[in-house]
């Protein structure tokens, strides 16, 4: 997984006023702007308002990343504060070992009268991508095999996959707080069984050069469990559609209230992959209650996803569909987006389901110059599961047999294994600034060494809550 330790250089906070403030409020129910006006006693933002971090972090596998990100807000009249009129995040970061993100979001309620509108275009270079096999728990992990020796080397769980991603989405409101979802993108991979050597070995000592030998990835493919025309990746456009209610009071951090959606995506493939074309159903339930105004509100999250036609590519099925992309990759189970704790991506399946539970607390408010500020902490348990598995063929003994390899190492052939439960619970940090532009750092522990042998290196820095 990418467990990264931020370490903020500069913040600079700034506030730009908006000469026209003509911008129409929008009778919403996603925006309860009278729950809004009541709940704080904070002074009203108006006009723009920027937030902004240039940051250095460090990965334990991809060594030293730079890069800079950037909230902004169009408040307008102030009406809806802390929800607003038009928001923007980028984000421009690379680690030394070649792996990046580049990402620019845009939202807005009021764009498009009575429609919310969403669009997103990021390129997501990653030399080291996870992959640990299918079915979760049938797929065992071995920590020692990240170590290089002649037979293993820290690069066996990787391959390459780089991501060009487009998405738009508009939704639009059918009664009270149900509304109809609709989108459309495209995802092209670039995917190597094996990530590039000569360029990762160039940042490495002479005496920890990564050896040539094959991975994971490579080896699925040897085994006939991935796809020989799937090794070199594939354009995948979408289309997407959906029902979402939603009687939240604030997005950024809701304090009651519900969200729910279902929606289903149909993904295309073409000439040699024409056979994973795939339609996809998800689900996701939030609720939230308010124990304590302003300072402590318990959250709770279940979702699932499950392919219910067609077949998808290995280097897609780790990642999870969301209607509203809130963090810049969701993957599909384990990783700071679904499971925080376990190795990212540690469970690839055909179905899954998942949950989490958090108790955001608020230690403290405060101004500084025109700017309000939060501090405070969220302890949290996460829990997902398989529900329908991929299917491993019956020759499997002699499939190994051909790479000298002995099943027992790669797999629990136990099928209880399959639906044990993966589990994790932890602490996270947030700050905030006007409610919206939300720094959170997340530490968690699994409850299972199979699913993360290390303790202690499991930080998550995002922007924004969980859910």
């Amino acid at each position: 997984m990418r467990s990264k330790f931020l370490c903020i250089i500069l913040a600079l906070c700034g506030t730009l006023y908006a000469q026209n403030d003509t911008v129409q409020q929008r009778n919403d129910s996603t925006f309860n702007s009278e729950a809004v006006q009541d709940s704080s006693d904070e002074e009203t933002k108006t006009g723009w308002n920027f937030g902004g971090i240039p940051f250095a972090s460090y990965d334990n596998d991809l060594s030293l990343q730079l890069g800079a990100l950037a909230n902004i807000y169009y408040y307008g009249d102030g009406k809806i504060y802390p929800n607003y009129y038009h928001g923007f995040y980028v984000e421009a970061s690379y680690y030394l070992r070649h792996s990046g993100i580049f990402t620019f979001n845009y939202n807005s309620n009021y764009l498009i009268p009575n429609h919310g509108f969403k669009v997103d275009l990021s390129y997501l270079p990653d030399a080291m991508c996870d992959f640990y096999g299918y079915n979760g728990y049938q797929s065992i992990y071995h920590d020692d095999w990240r170590i290089n020796t002649d037979t293993t080397t820290r690069l066996f769980y990787k391959y390459k996959r780089n991501i060009l991603r487009f998405m738009t989405d508009i939704d639009g409101q059918i009664y009270k707080n149900l509304r109809w979802s609709a989108g459309l993108g495209l995802y092209w991979f670039d995917v190597a069984a094996r990530p590039n050597l000569k360029v990762i070995n160039s940042t490495q000592a002479k005496d920890n050069q990564y050896p040539d030998i094959p991975g994971l990835v490579e080896k699925y493919a040897t085994w006939g469990l991935i796809d020989n025309n799937t090794l070199h990746g594939g354009v995948h456009p979408y289309l997407r559609a959906g029902l979402v209610y939603d009687s939240r009071d604030y997005v950024a951090n809701p304090n009651k209230g519900i969200y729910a959606d279902a929606f289903l995506t149909y993904s295309a493939a073409f000439g040699n992959q024409k056979q994973y074309n795939n339609l996809v159903l998800n689900f996701n339930f939030r609720q939230y209650f308010t124990l304590y105004p302003k300072y402590l509100t318990m959250a709770y999250r279940i979702g699932g996803q499950n392919v219910i036609a067609g077949k998808v590519p290995f280097y897609a099925n780790s990642i999870m569909n969301v209607l509203y992309q809130q963090r810049t990759m969701y993957e599909a189970l384990g990783g700071g987006s679904s499971i925080r704790g376990m190795l990212r991506g540690r469970v690839q399946a055909k179905g899954f389901l998942f949950a989490n539970i958090e108790m955001r607390a608020v230690f403290a408010r405060f101004d500084i110059g025109t700017q309000h500020f939060y501090v405070g902490a969220t302890p949290f348990f996460d829990i997902g599961m398989i529900t329908d598995p991929y299917d491993l063929p019956a020759d499997l003994d002699a499939r190994l047999h051909t790479t000298g390899d002995q099943v027992e190492d790669y797999f629990n052939m136990d099928k209880k294994a399959i639906y044990t439960p993966h589990m994790s619970a932890g602490i996270g940090l947030k700050i905030a600034m006007n409610e919206n532009f939300i720094i959170s750092a997340d530490w968690a522990v699994p409850f299972n060494k199979q699913d993360n042998n290390s303790q202690w290196d499991n930080f998550y820095i995002n922007i924004g809550y969980l859910f």
